[in-house]
């Protein structure tokens, strides 16, 4: 799903959601054609279920007429008024600013700082942040800031106010949990909604609590996988982002079951959080619209 087209900096994304009528296409691509603007790439849904329909367009400037983006916006309003659209329009060398949250467990943030560094995740990653001491070494060698905040029963909700201190403080976009091991706060999970994104194994509900594989292991499972979502109140019911398997036998072990857990896991999120940056997904109440 990667497009690398996306990321040149003349380039834009306009997003709508607005219910299902004719004509909604025709009146934005003649927009943008007055405009003096080039479509790159376009993507539109049409949800017969919720009778809503969902565009992503990228577009860039294909001659000197295009007019500066506040007026661009300006011109677009009457069109969205027309449509009851909820639109936006973002520049895609904008990117968005990410604070990871991390426990024990490196595997998915160690993914996301590899495709950070190699220039395929387009992010800025303002700072990484742990109720453990252990991925400490391997952020700060990627020159990420490394804020460590320990949690008890007794300090949560102190921790919590430092935590959205630290979204507010560096003007944080995406708040991305790759495993932290930390239920978060109704208030909290409030604050972030549509933007904090989550990674679990696939085995919930039917295998909560600690050591999941193993769990899983002990009841013979076939298959395994992790899901991406946005975080709710609801405890992992959050509108799904990304999902993956793979089949497993019965001659692996737990701690097998594990290791090819985690590589899921680590990919999963990595995929979900550049749909987000990329402007890829739209929530559609408990669900989204993920555009390739």
């Amino acid at each position: 799903m990667l497009d690398t087209t996306d990321f040149d900096p003349a380039h834009y994304v306009l997003i709508i959601k607005c219910p299902d009528t004719r004509g909604i296409v025709a009146a934005v691509s003649g927009y943008l054609y007055d405009n003096d603007i080039s479509i790159v790439e376009s993507n539109q849904f049409n949800d017969a279920m919720g009778d809503m329909f969902y565009v992503r367009v990228v577009f860039k400037q294909a001659g000197s007429r295009m007019p500066p983006m506040a007026i661009l916006r300006e011109g677009f309003h009457p069109i969205a008024h027309r449509f009851s659209m909820d639109w936006d329009i973002y520049s895609l060398s904008d990117k968005p600013k990410v604070l990871i949250a991390v426990s024990k467990f490196g595997h998915c943030l160690n993914e996301l700082l590899y495709r950070w560094r190699s220039g395929l995740l387009p992010v800025d990653i303002a700072c990484v942040m742990s109720n453990h001491e252990d991925m400490r070494s391997l952020v700060e060698w990627s020159g990420i800031p490394y804020v460590y905040l320990p949690v008890t029963k007794d300090n949560k909700a102190e921790q919590e106010a430092q935590f959205l201190g630290l979204i507010d403080e560096h003007g944080i976009d995406l708040v991305v949990l790759a495993r932290y091991m930390q239920i978060l706060s109704d208030e909290l999970s409030a604050k972030v909604s549509g933007k904090c994104i989550n990674i679990h194994h696939s085995f919930l509900p039917s295998f909560k609590g600690a050591k999941p594989y193993h769990q899983a292991h002990a009841r013979g499972v076939k298959i395994i996988g992790a899901t991406a979502h946005y975080v709710t109140s609801d405890l992992d019911e959050g509108p799904i982002i990304e999902q993956d398997v793979q089949r497993v036998h019965h001659g692996l072990t737990p701690e097998q079951l594990v290791a090819i857990g985690q590589d899921i896991e680590a990919r999963v999120l990595a995929r979900a959080v550049t749909w987000h940056a990329e402007r890829r997904v739209i929530i559609n109440g408990t669900k989204t619209v993920v555009f390739s």
